[in-house]
């Protein structure tokens, strides 16, 4: 890669940008998904908006390379919201496979929470590409990082996931269509690669534009 490296932030809404963009060379997609508070819709038709939305992402990345997701579960009316199933239903309906499945704490081991839980899933799915039996990422990874915005993923993590990006894909940038504050965006830029980052909100667009991250940091 020659220079720095690029990032570019367009503030819109993520689901009619993947459809006019379609397919882009080179890139792995690493993202999370908004919640049905985020959306502001019924829990129904958030459900049908979430499927449809990983769809997207998965599409937005040649066969041969990924898209990661990191998804907290919620609770609804008694209902618990497995999130990580439905990032799976919806890969393999796009004709994705699951390359690995992982979980980050977002809290310490054995701490009882309420409301949101206490990890994250972390999944991998591809429809051409092949998980390395060696792949440096433990099961559970204790040490999210620093999260620089309440609903942010934390540095290291998205830490993991650029560098999969990096040294498994061997991407030349990384996506994030829901990019928030652009922790996703920012790591990647750490990492040596270029990023590319959609997000609907005008102040966090500005933000995600303009967060650094540390190499150190992840």
């Amino acid at each position: 890669m020659n220079g720095e490296p690029k990032r570019e932030v367009i503030c819109a809404d993520a689901i009619p940008w993947l459809r006019e963009r379609g397919r882009i060379d080179g890139a792995c997609a690493v993202t999370s998904l908004p919640d049905v508070s985020e959306v502001g819709v019924t829990l129904e038709v958030w459900r049908a908006w979430f499927l449809g939305a990983v769809r997207l992402v998965v599409n937005a990345v040649p066969d041969e390379s990924a898209a990661l997701f990191f998804q907290s579960d919620i609770k609804r009316d008694g209902e618990w919201i497995d999130k990580g199933a439905m990032v799976i239903r919806a890969a393999e309906d796009a004709g994705a496979r699951v390359l690995f499945h992982k979980i980050v704490l977002r809290r310490p081991a054995g701490m009882l929470t309420t409301g949101r839980p206490g990890f994250t899933h972390f999944i991998a799915v591809s429809r051409a590409l092949k998980c390395p039996d060696g792949l440096p990422i433990p099961d559970v990874i204790a040490d999210a990082g620093e999260q620089k915005w309440v609903r942010a993923m934390g540095v290291r993590a998205a830490g993991h996931a650029v560098r999969f990006a990096r040294e498994v894909v061997g991407a030349n940038v990384v996506v994030d269509p829901f990019c928030g504050v652009g922790t996703v965006l920012a790591a990647a830029n750490a990492l040596g690669l270029d990023a590319l980052g959609v997000e609907k909100n005008r102040k966090r667009a500005e933000e995600a534009r303009a967060l650094v991250v540390r190499p150190g940091e992840v």
